[in-house]
């Protein structure tokens, strides 16, 4: 079989109920269950997981560090978006 035919898929696992899944690394696959499948005997060999995802590769859009100033300066003209915007009531006393 050739690596060149199969698709890249990404691999995220959970290691316990309440966490978040987290990306553990990268296969190639014919297909999704083909995927799972393999992500399942190379990385939960030693019951590592209670829950698996994987993910074609080309199906993930990401932003670029390099790009990091210009695409997340537009939140600091929004200063509703942090908490320290509100006053807190006097009646709140714990938070």
């Amino acid at each position: 079989m050739n690596v060149e035919n199969l698709a890249l898929f990404e691999v995220f696992v959970r290691s316990k109920r309440g966490l978040d899944h987290k990306h553990v690394g990268s296969l190639h696959a014919e297909d999704q269950e083909q995927a799972l499948e393999y992500a399942r005997d190379v990385y939960t060999r030693r019951s590592e997981g209670v829950s698996l995802w994987v993910v074609k590769s080309n199906d993930i859009c990401a932003s670029q560090e390099d790009d990091c100033d210009s695409f997340f300066a537009p939140s600091d003209d929004k200063p509703y978006r942090h908490a320290a915007y509100y006053p807190i009531p006097k009646a709140v006393t714990n938070m």
